[in-house]
């Protein structure tokens, strides 16, 4: 009878992709790993653009609906408080959505810019540093942010308004597509959406594995293998593992809880104790270029590239437009996990919240961490840009942390942080993959099924860490989800469809708060159908 709420079709051919995708880079990684470069080059070459104005026309909608009278309305009963506190709700949200990668690029980022900064300007000039402090600011800031939010919007809208207890992207279509989503075209677009979300772990495990690796190397003397690797990745699995297991409130929250606690700590410290007034200076002057060159950051192309008398950098394409396909790619997981844990809030409280909160996040991190990195470069502290260029990204951000004070301390708590971040970003997912594959969810979905696929998160990208292919999967899952582009539009017209409509229907139109009465709506369709009815 249990077996009964799982939605075969989808679980089924979700795992059947992912495997057809791997075995055939296990087989034939080089001609695999080319094929999949040069599809990825085609769609970021070619339909660049349509990343770029996906990403504003995402941001100005979200901007509208959240004053709109549909961003008012609330998410649940009229007497319904938030599920979780805003510190808890916070926090889950920030881990699921960034995990340990924001670790990684927070700290090293600035290092790419540095040496290959956009616009054509000089490497490693003046102007590159100050644009090499702002572009990771944007590429993790309000825009991201917006594209994870876009699919809560629909989905929490359905399974706390209209009481449909499904946690899936093709319902989240249904006021759009109708009856279809419950065929061969509702499969296809969860699907694809679980093919993006497995790859795109496959991008998280690929940076933080390395990065925690050299962590545990510098604490304990051991060299970094693919047996340390191995290791990191089964304990990171056990961890999330359990918290899946032991579902949302006593798993998730408290897991994302510690992570939050220790990030603060970290971010702290290094801001006391590191070069401060640098760090706030850089940091304020960064904020000061993004908000100026807002709209230039996100709409360059190198329109000239491709001119002889011009240098065709690839910045955009390297950078920009492969962030917001990245973050399209996770994007319906993190909206379905925002969603989930959004009950009791007002759709104008999650979208602020998500995009306010996630964005105040990667500035701290990026503001503090990466600045920190920046200010041993310049005053010749520590040569991060040439032990980068000798060593590798993930042995120059264990070193840059260890010219802290308490060094070794400090290294300590980033690894440990590394490996919540990673656990917390894969218990999220694994909790999502399993709701995604039921017919419907009450409470929670199985346990055996979260299990699953906590398990499948890992062993599938394991396989390809030991052949070096993480990083074509994670590219595949790129390629895979560009027809994401059309599905968001997709959630973005049925949750504006469908909420006013309500609206509309309902009482209290003027309101601060809208409370939908679905069964009082229902009630008044039938009775105006039956006075109908009479009339003819």
């Amino acid at each position: 009878m249990r077996t009964r709420i799982i939605d075969w079709p989808t679980f089924i051919g979700a795992f059947l992709l992912l495997v057809g995708v791997t075995i055939p880079l296990v087989l034939f990684p080089d001609a695999g790993k080319e094929f999949v470069d040069k599809a990825n080059a085609l769609m970021t070459g070619n339909f660049g653009v349509l990343y770029l104005v996906m990403g504003l026309i995402v941001f100005f909608f979200l901007i509208y609906v959240a004053f709109s009278a549909n961003g008012h309305v609330k998410l649940g009963a009229e007497d319904e408080k938030p599920e979780f506190n805003t510190f808890s709700w916070a926090a889950m949200l920030f881990a699921a959505g960034i995990g340990s990668s924001i670790l990684y690029w927070a700290v090293i980022e600035w290092a790419y810019y540095y040496q290959g900064p956009p616009f054509g300007l000089e490497p490693e000039s003046k102007e590159a540093i100050q644009w090499s402090t702002a572009y990771g600011i944007f590429h993790w800031g309000p825009i991201a942010w917006a594209i994870y939010t876009l699919p809560a919007l629909p989905i929490a809208y359905f399974y706390y308004v209209r009481k449909k207890p499904v946690l899936k992207i093709s319902e989240a279509c249904r006021p759009v597509l109708g009856r279809a989503v419950d065929g061969p075209i509702g499969n296809i677009i969860d699907i694809l959406f679980m093919f993006g979300l497995l790859g795109g772990a496959g991008t998280t495990l690929a940076l933080g594995t390395p990065m925690i690796a050299e962590g545990i190397s510098e604490l304990t003397g051991i060299g970094v293998n693919l047996g340390l690797q191995t290791f990191i990745l089964i304990l990171c699995t056990t961890i999330f593992a359990i918290s899946a297991y032991s579902g949302l409130k006593k798993g998730i929250k408290i897991l994302s809880d510690i992570n939050l606690w220790l990030a603060l700590f970290l971010l702290g410290f290094v801001f006391l104790l590191g070069p401060t007034r640098f760090i706030t200076e850089t940091t304020t002057n960064s904020l000061g270029i993004l908000l100026d060159n807002f709209f230039k950051m996100a709409t360059w192309t190198e329109p000239f590239g491709n001119f002889a008398q011009f240098e065709e950098t690839e910045f955009p394409e390297t950078w920009t437009v492969f962030y917001w396909a990245w973050w399209l790619v996770y994007a319906p997981f993190v909206g379905l996990f925002v969603a989930r844990i959004s009950r009791g809030r007002t759709i104008r409280q999650m979208i602020l919240g998500t995009m306010i909160y996630g964005t105040l996040g990667c500035v701290l991190f990026f503001g503090i961490m990466g600045n920190f990195g920046l200010y041993l470069q310049l005053s010749g502290s520590y040569d991060v840009i040439g032990f980068m260029n000798e060593n590798g990204a993930p042995a120059t951000i264990i070193q840059i942390i260890n010219q802290l004070p308490l060094a070794k301390f400090m290294v300590l708590i980033f690894t440990v942080l590394a490996i919540i971040f990673l656990a917390t970003t894969f218990d999220s997912s694994s909790y999502i993959l399993s709701a995604v594959v039921q017919k419907e969810v009450e409470g929670e979905p199985l346990r055996w099924n979260r299990l699953f696929w906590a398990f499948a998160l890992c062993l599938l990208p394991l396989v390809l860490m030991f052949l070096g292919g993480l990083g074509t999967l994670q590219t595949a899952s790129i390629v895979g989800g560009f027809p994401l582009i059309i599905i968001m539009f997709l959630l973005a017209w049925s949750f504006m469809k469908a909420s006013t409509q309500d609206i509309v229907a309902s009482e209290g139109y003027e309101e601060k708060t809208i409370h939908i009465n679905r069964k009082r709506i229902l009630e008044k369709l039938r009775r105006k159908k039956q006075d109908s009815d009479k009339n003819d």
